[in-house]
């Protein structure tokens, strides 16, 4: 009896090691599973993000250039040491933050007020929304050609305006040393505020409807509303979208290419422009990519800085 009944036992428990053995093959079969799922959106990450960017990292410390028969050559931190006496690149890096933070504050500011609007129980609220996001269905050659039309010194709207309200004759706007800057930060804040007018609207159409009605019946007015009960709802998505649009405008090549192609006189030559021109008018890859790997390297420290000083203002929840 006791012999049966440990073979009947054995049989229908089977032996210690092997009921543990089955579970782990389990779990290293779901996480097999897991990982076949994973990989189709895994490899177009690390084949078109990750793996240029290694390289582009590895190229840095090389003297790669256009139409060399010979191997290119290791040359360690010479890239970066001819960088920090490069006067042209810190100039086009400063005009670079100049053109980030004049699109990116102006863009945000104007894109609230049109979200906060347009969140309003409007007439035709569908038609002013749809409006709203025209510029952001453009692709960026477009609107730099169109607002070359603008701009024109001889046909444009903007003198043929100024001209018809007698306020004088007009200016050549894109190649004027003071006025060309300003000009395509113009242009920088129409053509990017559409995104960021979406994402505010989405906070505010998340925020409840109730607290609203709160504040109103204990005496709130219009504007401690936004102060208490709106800005706090929305304040999360203000800090991503605003550090996103830094990026974007900082990183803008397009745009300014198609209106100015950096001119005049280099008073609108971005970063960007600036290792274009590098690269692929100068043949210089070795010294272009090191500009890159320097303007990643100083934005991802500004960044740093600025969402840590928010993130301990509260901004985290």
């Amino acid at each position: 009896m006791t012999l049966a009944s440990a073979t009947v036992g054995s049989g229908r428990h089977g032996p210690p090691g092997k009921r543990t053995g089955k579970r782990t093959d389990g779990r290293l079969d779901r996480g097999a599973g897991t990982w076949f799922l994973v990989l189709p959106a895994l490899i177009p990450i690390l084949v078109l993000s990750v793996g240029p960017l290694l390289y582009g990292i590895a190229l840095a410390f090389t003297d790669a250039q256009s139409g060399r028969t010979r191997a290119t050559q290791w040359t360690g931190a010479l890239n970066f040491q001819d960088l920090l006496h490069d006067g042209l690149f810190w100039e086009s890096f400063r005009i670079g933050l100049v053109w980030a933070v004049g699109v990116t504050v102006p863009q945000f500011v104007l894109a609230l007020g049109l979200a906060l609007l347009l969140n309003e129980n409007l007439r035709m609220r569908w038609l002013a929304r749809a409006l709203a996001i025209i510029p952001w269905a453009m692709p960026e050659v477009v609107v730099g050609i169109m607002w070359r039309l603008v701009y024109n010194p001889d046909a444009g709207i903007l003198n043929e305006t100024i001209r018809d309200l007698g306020l004088g004759d007009g200016r050549d706007w894109l190649t004027g040393l003071a006025t060309a800057l300003p000009a395509v930060i113009v242009v920088g804040v129409w053509s990017g505020m559409p995104q960021t007018t979406v994402a505010l609207l989405a906070g505010l159409q998340n925020t409840p409807h109730e607290l609203h009605e709160a504040a109103a019946l204990d005496g709130a007015g219009a504007w401690r509303r936004f102060r208490t009960v709106t800005w706090p709802a929305i304040r999360p998505v203000a800090l991503s979208i605003t550090a996103l649009n830094f990026i974007w405008n900082f990183n803008s090549f397009a745009l300014v290419y198609v209106l100015t192609n950096g001119g005049p006189g280099g008073r609108t030559r971005l970063p960007m422009l600036f290792a274009y021109e590098e690269a692929f008018r100068y043949g210089q890859f070795g010294y272009a990519a090191a500009m890159g790997c320097v303007m990643v390297a100083v934005i991802s420290v500004i960044l740093a800085v600025y969402l840590a000083g928010r993130l301990r203002g509260g901004d985290d929840r």
